[in-house]
């Protein structure tokens, strides 16, 4: 929607683009900068209630009342021939969604949800032509522009495309359309930087969107502070963006936080809780995440975002089969929806059929190339099939969207060792443990890895490091991994002849069910070769202390040679 000073407005039929600006203009503290000083003179008269407009206003009214049925051939008939902007706008946009409709009507009920891309929109070619024409003339105004823009990424001409956006991002700043569809055509952050965006507020909107959309949440996080600053301190759409950035780089518990406080302000709201929806089947909330799904279909259950919270609690109850039938529901209402494509790719994986889920993550792939979680998805189904020449791609692909992500890093570590490029695996496992291992295996990984290629001094530090992060951090050490790095730290002092330390060691595996044994045999063996007079080795001096809650005497190991190990991701 577009605002002008007088408070009239032009509603060219994005009630989605309306509810966003209503929402930013509501709860802002201060006043909205003039129209005047963001639309050129040109776009304000073509606006303006001129004589082609009262000519073509009773067929405009006509059809826009057709459209809003989506009866979108008949309301094209009755624009034929119109001359003004609106109406010639309404009249391409209703032969754009005719050609949608009719493409998504020939495949939604015999092929089902997963073939939807196969099938194209006939009516695009026409489009092109028509509206390159108008274009080359100048005659297209801010909409015009965007629809423009539209068919060309649909007909996969995307730099032609991002030029277009970028156009009617300068003809008419106030339409987050525009700039939602030049959000998806940018790739990366040099893209960026060879744009040349109108100096507006709303670029700012676009500029924190595209940063959390890249992954760049540090730099989004201060542009939607920058606009709280300025008067959206109640925005809820700014809230919402907020919470999914500290989604994206799972604080779990701050995203959690913040979507309550969106549930309080805004309780009938339905964008973005999907996203909360995850949050909550990541922490095994229940009892939450069955409220959230019963309250959205009382507000609305014919959503795509309604869906997918169905979908989630499903999932999360493992009932697999009826939560991949609510996110096929979910795209039959928006083919294009790309949380609902990604998490129907994952109940396949549950169900173990893996060629429909890499279906689904192909198609998450098409709708937004910068999905990690496909990319991930499908190497992750792969590796499943043991093809790890393409879970390594894919997994590339994976780390280059997200670098900092232990879990990309640990995944292409393992790849490497299947295919036997153990220096690559070093090199992902190091990286991992260094920008921060969510999952706590990546030293377990790469002290196994030191241990099949007999390096023990390497081994054994990593796992010194492995227990000292498990207790450091307060984890609850019951996994089996704890019990092999003690397993291995006693045998290797044993065989340096570090009684005590290989003691130390062995009485921890007494602690485990599945080292006990072993503990004992090599208690009994220091104890027999201290009866026999055999004296520790001195070889090795520097001391090394593990963690005070592992021993009451804060038992003393020795500190092995450091890693040699480059941290540069392959």
């Amino acid at each position: 929607m577009v605002v002008y000073p007088g408070g009239s407005c032009l509603q060219p039929g994005h009630g989605w683009c309306r509810g966003w600006k209503r929402a930013a203009s509501v709860r802002r503290r201060t006043p909205l900068p003039p129209a005047t000083a963001l639309a050129p003179a040109a776009s304000r008269s073509v606006l303006g209630s001129g004589s082609e407009d009262t000519r073509d206003l009773d067929a405009y009214t006509l059809a826009k009342s057709y459209f809003d049925l989506k009866e979108y051939d008949r309301a094209a008939y009755f624009l034929r021939g119109c001359k003004s902007q609106k109406a010639y706008f309404l009249y391409m946009y209703s032969r754009y969604l005719s050609g949608e409709k009719k493409k998504d009507d020939e495949t939604v009920d015999s092929l089902g949800p997963l073939e939807k891309g196969q099938v194209k929109n006939e009516a695009l070619r026409e489009l092109r032509v028509e509206l390159s024409k108008k274009h080359k003339a100048r005659e297209l105004d801010g909409f015009g522009l965007y629809l423009y823009g539209v068919v060309l990424r649909k007909l996969d001409l995307v730099k032609e495309a991002i030029d277009v956006f970028v156009e009617a991002a300068h003809v008419l700043p106030l339409h987050w359309g525009a700039w939602l569809e030049l959000c998806n055509l940018i790739t990366d952050k040099e893209m960026l930087k060879f744009l040349s965006l109108p100096d507006t507020w709303m670029k700012e909107f676009f500029l924190a969107h595209i940063y959390t959309e890249l992954q760049l949440i540090e730099e989004a996080l201060q542009k939607y502070q920058c606009l709280i600053d300025a008067g959206f301190s109640k925005s809820t759409y700014i809230i919402s963006q907020i919470a999914v950035a500290y989604h994206n780089i799972r604080d779990i518990d701050k995203a959690l936080s913040i979507f309550n406080e969106l549930r309080k302000q805004d309780p009938y709201r339905i964008e973005n809780m999907d996203t909360f929806s995850n949050l909550l089947y990541v922490r095994s909330m229940k009892p939450e995440l069955s409220y959230l799904a019963h309250n959205l279909c009382e507000i609305d259950k014919y959503r795509v975002e309604t869906c997918c919270v169905i979908g989630n609690y499903y999932s999360l109850r493992s009932q697999h089969e009826k939560a991949a039938l609510y996110f096929q529901r979910a795209l039959k209402l928006n083919p294009r929806y790309l949380g609902a494509w990604t998490l129907m790719g994952h109940e396949y994986m549950e169900m173990k059929n893996t060629s429909a889920a890499i279906q689904a993550y192909r198609h998450a792939i098409e709708v937004n190339k910068r999905d990690y979680r496909a990319w991930y998805g499908l190497g992750q189904t792969y590796e499943i099939l043991k093809m790890p020449f393409y879970c390594l791609y894919y997994y590339r692909r994976a780390h280059q969207l997200r670098p900092n992500d232990s879990r990309m890093l640990v995944a292409l570590g393992e790849c490497y060792e299947k295919l036997n490029q153990l220096v690559e695996a070093k090199k992902c496992y190091w990286r991992a443990y260094a920008v921060g291992d969510v999952e706590k295996m990546a030293l377990v990984k790469l002290a196994k890895l030191h241990e099949q290629l007999n390096e023990s001094e390497q081994a054994a530090q990593c796992y010194i490091k492995y227990i000292q992060d498990i207790y450091s951090c307060g984890e609850i050490v019951e996994h089996l991994e704890v019990s092999t790095a003690f397993r291995y730290l006693a045998q290797y002092y044993f065989k340096c002849k570090l009684w005590d330390e290989a003691s130390a060691c062995a009485q921890k595996c007494c602690a485990f069910n599945d080292t006990r044994e072993e503990g004992k045999a090599l208690l009994r063996q220091i104890l027999q070769l201290r009866n026999q007079g055999e004296n520790s080795s001195t070889e090795i001096s520097a001391s090394f202390f593990l963690p005070a809650s592992l021993s009451a005497n804060n038992t003393p190991t020795r500190r092995v040679s450091p890693l040699n190990l480059s941290s540069v991701t392959p």
